[in-house]
């Protein structure tokens, strides 16, 4: 049986965190066995007491002493991956806006060869629901931006539900990694591409949180904005 990870980072998700865990859990067949990381930014809601509540010995917490970013929490997460022998890590949210039913589809399509497989909102045109028209449209154009001086060939860069093999994830240096908001998506899809690994995209429907709020922020995008830059200078150097 290959051993699957889910990790979700998470800041005040306390209305979200015990429901979206079980339905995590419930996609362990025959075949491939799931388990939760939650990484908690000393959430002052007590979503890391929620954590610690769910008796399941499948369902692991990191909680750290304090709000440390994007980034840094799916590194933590990936170092336990690896050091743990899972087969395959992924990445994703606690607010449904990453539908659980999707896992298994990223397991069929990355067993098919691939070293990442992205959820991706923009292979069937546009698939967003609830987002206001500018965050939208912000997000789309930061996309076509980013491929257009980064050079990746995936539709949707920004995407943050993916799925990594976990033998290749083991090869990129985590501790070089700078990005820390959402542009960390941005960064691992550049140094899977730049280290001759193979990516994918799957099709999801992306749907805004359900409770909870939005974690986006000017800083975030200004530093999304920046990274495609030093990516691309880094690699001219060859120090990607």
């Amino acid at each position: 049986m290959q051993r699957v990870l889910v990790i979700i980072p998470t800041y005040n998700e306390s209305e979200n965190i015990t429901k979206v865990i079980p339905q995590v859990l419930d996609q362990t067949s025959k075949d491939y066995e799931f388990s939760v990381l939650v990484v908690d930014d000393n959430s002052p809601d007590g979503t890391a007491d929620m954590v610690n509540s769910y008796k399941n010995s499948n369902v692991y917490l990191i909680k750290r002493e304090k709000k440390s970013g994007l980034g840094t929490a799916y590194v933590e997460g990936f170092k336990f991956a690896i050091k743990n022998g899972y087969n395959f890590v992924f990445e994703m949210d606690a607010d449904f806006s990453h539908d659980p039913k999707y896992l298994p589809v990223f397991i069929e399509k990355i067993n098919e060869g691939y070293d990442l497989v992205v959820g991706s909102r923009y292979i069937h045109g546009i698939s967003v629901v609830n987002w206001p028209m500018r965050r939208l449209l912000l997000s789309y154009f930061a996309n076509v931006y980013t491929r257009v001086i980064t050079g990746l060939n995936i539709l949707d860069t920004t995407a943050g539900f993916v799925c990594y093999r976990v033998s290749s994830l083991s090869q990129i240096k985590l501790d070089e990694i700078t990005s820390n908001g959402y542009s960390f998506q941005i960064e691992m899809k550049f140094k899977f591409t730049k280290n001759g690994f193979k990516l994918a995209e799957i099709p999801i429907l992306f749907i805004d949180r359900r409770a909870g709020s939005s974690k986006m922020s000017k800083k975030v995008v200004h530093e999304a904005f920046l990274i495609v830059w030093k990516l691309k200078i880094k690699s001219i150097f060859g120090k990607v």
